[in-house]
């Protein structure tokens, strides 16, 4: 039996661990990315190297991309020797980006006019859960093209889940990556208050994750950067939460949706930018309340930790 074929265009950090599960799936790859350095491990493992965008679409039938937004999807679909100019009838391409619902559109009515697919199937849970395979993909576009190639989806995640039409992932993303940072800068706000107030940032901490909001666990993702003060390495780059955050709000515009908080978010973002910080955590802009609040938050990790660990216990 014939091994099905699959490109993946696209091997920084999410894309590497992504192409990998495929592989180990037993999946053949036929892979590119602007530096061919990347692709190390992966022709090591047996995948094929193309040249150009336009060359792995012409070998495969099902393409993925992994790329840090629409300007790059834009130069990878329609640029010179572009996946545009590869494709060819039935061809299915998952973009699993987070990217712009304008974009997606347009993507999908070029490859339309081939008889080619377009989804957009962005994915949810950081590099680990691109490691390990628990990651949430939201997908947009042909209900029944979707369900023919789930199971090449189900190697790179284990929540893949068809929303609706195309670009109808996307926005569901947008509106998930855009509640989290809106929290995390309410979050920044409250913290600091309390422990201006006279509280220990852990005893804070410790105390309203026993609330209502705290067993939703609300307050758990607080310890590794905003409590212990470590920003660095990042798990999600603030330049690339910058670039969801614009997506989110100019679409906001866009529809003439009100969205005060999370315009404050991006100007939170932006100043936080404007310190140099692009490659640090993208819960880095906490960094500028407790600065405005004219507190210190450093906890002992090793106490957090405990805190945790104590949950786990009972």
């Amino acid at each position: 039996m014939e091994i099905m074929k699959i490109g993946f265009i696209g091997l920084g950090t999410m894309g590497a661990f992504m192409a990998a599960n495929l592989q180990k799936s037993q999946y053949k790859l036929v892979v590119n990315d602007i530096r061919r350095d990347s692709a190390k491990k992966h022709l090591e493992a047996g995948a094929e190297w193309a040249d150009t965008p336009k060359a792995v679409a012409e070998q495969c039938d099902i393409v993925f991309t992994s790329l840090p937004g629409p300007p790059d999807v834009e130069k990878v679909v329609f640029g010179k020797d572009g996946l545009l100019a590869g494709a060819h009838a039935d061809m299915a391409y998952f973009d699993l980006s987070t990217n712009s619902q304008a974009m997606m559109r347009r993507v999908n009515a070029a490859l339309a006019e081939k008889k080619a697919f377009a989804f957009d199937a962005p994915v949810s849970g950081g590099p680990k859960g691109a490691e390990t395979g628990k990651l949430a993909i939201w997908v947009g576009g042909d209900k029944a093209v979707y369900e023919k190639h789930k199971k090449v989806l189900d190697a790179i995640g284990d929540q893949a889940a068809y929303i609706g039409p195309v670009g109808s992932a996307s926005v569901a993303k947008l509106v998930h990556n855009m509640a989290g940072y809106a929290i995390q800068t309410a979050l920044a706000e409250v913290f600091t208050m309390g422990v201006k107030a006279g509280m220990e940032p852990t005893a804070l901490w410790k105390a309203v994750r026993q609330g209502a909001q705290g067993r939703s666990r609300t307050f758990d993702r607080l310890p590794k950067h905003f409590l212990a003060d470590k920003y660095s390495p990042p798990d999600f780059a603030l330049k690339l939460a910058h670039k969801d955050v614009s997506l989110a709000v100019n679409l906001g515009r866009e529809l003439g949706v009100p969205m005060r908080l999370c315009n404050l978010v991006l100007e939170e973002m932006n100043e936080a930018r404007n310190r140099g910080w692009d490659d640090l955590d993208s819960r880095s802009p906490m960094k500028l309340q407790i600065e405005r609040a004219g507190v210190t938050i450093k906890c002992d990790p090793a106490e957090l930790d405990a805190v945790l660990a104590a949950d786990k216990a009972t």
